[in-house]
């Protein structure tokens, strides 16, 4: 990711490169420059992946002359110089969003080295121009594999460049929590009902502030209820502001960064009015620990959050949408429990208890196929 040291949308090729060079193979990654360094990056290099660290940033004059001088941006410039000072039997081209930027297709077309993009988040605000989704409709039958973390996510990208993607595939994000947890329901004496959402504290993306609006809203005065905002991100006083403005400081809670079983041994529901997403880990986690989930009707998730049965989805990201899901979780909340199970039973028929095991597999393959 660029605008972030990590994120949700790190963790499948981060541990896929741990897992392939704990089993031998060369393995290079380029990130950005964080000071100081994110410690999962720290990470990869303990684990005996070569890291290369480009530059965030470009001075004003650096950045003017490219634009001048060279027709593929910084970025690329820099991946050129470091990427294939070895010529990689493989390049995985991840950068969080739905699809890389197309320079960097467009070299490693160029080098003919094999390459394979994975698509994590995508929303309807991103449309390339007309060129660059002609570029796109070039470039992407050229990758070994496109690889989404949703159906929806593909569907849409689709869309976005007018054509299909046949060399697409669907594959897991890793988890937090073991495959096979089993928490205890959290106990409420006076029958209050504990929510979590989890997230960065970015309300452009993870939408918190919908679901503050939401719970503003007067149906919730007299309930018994709280919300914990876990996480941490670059907007969290202008979130803490709005909390004040709503007369919520009683109600919300925010609780930074906690272990996942620690996030769902305290609390009953997950809650999350994200505006974009891929397929987040948390809806995956809070299922694995026996939690039902309210969550927004977009990008996957409705893939593994059965309406109604394991949670309820929001027809879209508004106050209105939000606010209705809510108050149908609150209306059947006597059923959250066994709500919770059902999702436990979900999520682990279609999840593999080891995604980084099977994406590995799948890398190991194509560079078999194509030795």
């Amino acid at each position: 990711m660029a605008g972030e040291p990590w994120g949700g949308s790190e963790e499948l090729w981060s541990r896929t490169a741990l897992h392939l060079a704990a089993e031998g193979f060369s393995v290079c990654a380029s990130v950005h420059d964080w000071s100081p360094p994110h410690k999962r990056l720290s990470a990869l290099a303990e684990g005996g992946v070569d890291v290369w660290v480009r530059p965030s940033r470009y001075s004003i004059w650096k950045r003017a002359w490219r634009r001048v001088t060279c027709a593929h941006n910084a970025h690329t410039v820099e991946l050129r110089k470091r990427i294939f000072a070895k010529v990689p039997s493989l390049v995985v081209l991840s950068t969080g969003m739905a699809l890389p930027p197309i320079e960097l297709l467009e070299l490693c077309i160029a080098e003919k080295v094999p390459f394979v993009t994975i698509g994590q988040a995508n929303q309807d605000a991103w449309w390339p121009a007309d060129n660059d989704a002609k570029r796109y409709r070039n470039a992407l039958p050229a990758a070994l594999r496109c690889y989404f973390v949703s159906k929806a996510n593909l569907q849409l990208a689709e869309k976005q460049i007018g054509c299909a993607i046949p060399n697409a595939e669907i594959v897991w994000n890793p988890f937090n929590i073991e495959f096979g947890a089993s928490l205890a329901w959290p106990s409420s004496p006076d029958g209050t009902v504990l929510f979590a959402c989890v997230g960065r504290l970015h309300p452009p993306s993870k939408g918190q502030d919908i679901l503050l609006e939401a719970f503003a809203a007067q149906d919730w005065v007299e309930r018994n209820w709280r919300l914990t905002l876990y996480g941490e991100g670059p907007m969290k006083d202008s979130l803490e502001r709005l909390v004040k403005r709503l007369g919520l400081r009683n109600r919300v809670i925010f609780g930074g960064h906690a272990s996942v079983k620690d996030i769902w041994a305290s609390n009953h529901v997950l809650a999350l009015a994200s505006r974009y997403e891929g397929l987040p880990l948390v809806i995956v986690e809070a299922m694995l620990c026996g939690r039902p989930v309210v969550a927004t009707n977009v990008a996957g998730h409705s893939e593994v959050i059965e309406d109604g049965v394991v949670g309820f989805l929001a027809d879209a990201p508004t106050v209105a949408g939000v606010a209705k899901a809510l108050e149908r979780l609150w209306e059947r909340r006597s059923e959250a429990e066994q709500m919770g199970k059902a999702a436990a039973v979900r999520i682990r028929q279609l999840v593999p208890p080891d995604p980084i095991k099977v994406f590995s597999g799948k890398i190991k393959k194509l560079l078999e196929a194509h030795r």
